[in-house]
C-alpha cells in the first residue's frame, strides 16, 4: 500500500534525475562500446546455460505434476474408502444370496 501512496512521487523523481543524468549518459557512451562484447558474451552464456537447463527443469516439472495428482488423488480417495468397502459388502453379500443367472433347464 505504501508503494501505491508514494508511486506519483517516484514516478516524478525518476523522471527529474532521469532528464539531469542524461548528459552524463551521453558521455558514457564510448565506455559502454567498450563493455559492448563482455555484455553479448554473457548473454550468450546465459541462453547456452538456459538451453542447458530447460530440459532438466521441465522434466522436473513434470514429475512434480505427476506426484502432485497422485497425491491429491490419494487425499482425495483416502477418506472414501470406508463407503466403497460398504458397498463392496453389499455386493458380495446380494452375489452370494442370489442365484445363478441362467437356470439348467
Amino acid at each position: 500500500m505504501f508503494w501505491l501512496l508514494t508511486l506519483p512521487i517516484r514516478i516524478a523523481f525518476g523522471i527529474l534525475f532521469g532528464l539531469l543524468a542524461l548528459p552524463f549518459a551521453i558521455l558514457a557512451v564510448p565506455f559502454a562500446l567498450l563493455l559492448l562484447p563482455f555484455v553479448l558474451l554473457r548473454i550468450a552464456f546465459k541462453a547456452i546455460f538456459a538451453l542447458a537447463i530447460l530440459p532438466v527443469l521441465f522434466i522436473v516439472v513434470v514429475v512434480g505434476f505427476i506426484a502432485a495428482f497422485f497425491a491429491v488423488s490419494v487425499a482425495v480417495l483416502i477418506p472414501l474408502l470406508p463407503i466403497a468397502f460398504i458397498g463392496f459388502c453389499i455386493w458380495a453379500v446380494v452375489r452370494a444370496m442370489s442365484g445363478p443367472a441362467v437356470r439348467p433347464v
